[in-house]
């Protein structure tokens, strides 16, 4: 059997184990070089990275596979992944790949790719890259190798393409802002923006040394940005994860305000303007009921999708949508960006601020969620904890206990060797006895 190497988004895994190695990073390179490569003199590909130390690694290699191709190569440095999406399409580029492994530890790495249009690859799209890596693939022939070169100014072209989505004629002047990087991709794109359009900066997780993005620091750890936040009386903390798509508001009290709240924020303001295209929202399994009850009182709909931006973004292009996200912080926002940008959509938060003048408190809680919990269990390598009928048992008990007074949500995740475990429910006691005998099930498989 061929062997697979995409998951929910893109190919992941630890640095220099497989398959994140340089051998098949070169492999992949080359595939997806013959994949893309057109019939037109100068094939294109643009690569950007956030900061591990093992995007030198990745990087190389990529670069090595996709010249074998015949791909030439503009390679962009530290960049966010939405910069990539938005690189792709302007320097109409036939490809366009990051390599992150977004809020992940910095062990870890991955590769994502872009299609000419700046958006995720389709399914079907990486099956045949797959393919042509388990096959094989034909080297150009010596005059047709690629070149490599960098491209110097890709951080400032992103820069001054983020400013153009804040409103005309406003400014951020008198707010100040704390900015967490995660000691990633963006750690000098986002305060470089915030400060140009006015406001005071409070930067955070700006220092990386190749060995610590998402290290306490980031949207998976917003906490420092909220001490900050607090010490500093500043007006809002952002945080972003490794490769900035995602978003974590803190708001002047210190707060935390997740995705869910933040897209029910702009789906009703978009849909007072008359800006929310298709009347809805998309969003995956995992957002609050909450959300939904939100959106039903103001008339929009919510389409679930399966967890992972990139089947938010399908279901968005299926049903001319240009709201979409994840609880976790991916706010797409296609009138701006092919992917969830956490920038772009602090950028719309912002916005609202200015033009309200109400307090980040006041605007990043829309809805009372219900409540939720989510736990993450981590498996051995070789154990399906899943298919366990223990487990199966466990899940169906827990379903008639919720009743229709709540959900259940088990699943594996796509990027990491974890069960996600979650349930929302208005009992909260019910709810978490439910969830114990899960977790025990899942434990005893793992």
């Amino acid at each position: 059997m061929a062997d697979r190497f995409f998951g929910t988004d893109g190919v992941r895994g630890m640095a220099n184990s497989y398959p994140m190695t340089a051998d098949i990073a070169l492999r992949l390179g080359a595939a997806a070089g013959r994949y893309f490569r057109q019939d037109k003199n100068d094939h294109r590909v643009v690569i950007g990275k956030d900061t591990r130390l093992s995007g030198y690694m990745i990087e190389n290699a990529l670069t090595a596979g996709f010249t074998s191709s015949g791909m030439n190569v503009f390679l962009l440095g530290p960049v966010p992944t939405p910069a990539i999406g938005y690189l792709t399409h302007s320097l109409r580029a036939d490809v366009g790949v990051m390599i992150s492994a977004s809020h992940n530890p910095a062990t870890d790495n991955g590769i994502k790719f872009f299609g000419p249009d700046g958006f995720k690859l389709s399914d079907e799209a990486e099956r045949e890259i797959e393919r042509l890596l388990n096959t094989g693939v034909t080297p150009a022939r010596p005059g047709n190798i690629g070149r490599a070169r960098r491209f110097e100014d890709a951080r400032g072209r992103y820069v001054e393409y983020a400013k153009t989505t804040f409103p005309r004629r406003k400014r951020l002047d008198g707010l100040r802002v704390v900015v967490d990087c995660a000691n990633g991709a963006a750690y000098r794109t986002a305060p470089a923006v915030l400060w140009e359009l006015g406001a005071e900066v409070i930067p955070v997780g700006v220092e990386p040394n190749g060995l610590n993005i998402n290290a306490e620091c980031g949207s998976t750890h917003p906490e420092t940005a909220a001490r900050k936040v607090r010490d500093t009386r500043a007006d809002l903390g952002i945080c972003l994860d490794g490769d900035a798509d995602r978003l974590i508001l803190i708001d002047e009290k210190g707060h935390v305000a997740d995705g869910d709240q933040i897209m029910g924020l702009i789906a009703t303001r978009w849909a007072q303007e008359g800006r929310l295209a298709g009347g809805a929202v998309a969003a995956t399994v995992m957002s609050n009921l909450g959300l939904e009850r939100h959106l039903e009182r103001f008339g929009i709909g919510l389409e679930r999708t399966s967890v992972g931006d990139r089947y938010v973004v399908e279901r968005m292009r299926e049903k001319g949508l240009n709201l979409g996200g994840e609880q976790s912080g991916h706010i797409v926002l296609t009138d701006y960006a092919t992917t969830g940008d956490g920038l772009i959509a602090a950028l719309q938060f912002l916005a609202t601020m200015v033009e309200t003048g109400q307090k980040a408190s006041k605007l990043a809680r829309v809805f009372a969620p219900v409540p939720q919990k989510l736990i993450n269990l981590r498996y051995a390598a070789g154990k399906a904890p899943l298919d366990a009928d223990a487990v199966q048992e466990a899940i169906r008990a827990g379903e008639q206990r919720l009743g229709t007074g709540g959900r259940l949500l088990i699943r594996k995740s796509g990027t990491e060797p974890l069960i996600r475990v979650m349930g929302e429910a208005g009992d909260t006691a019910l709810l978490e006895d439910v969830l114990n005998s899960i977790v025990a099930a899942v434990k005893a498989e793992s």
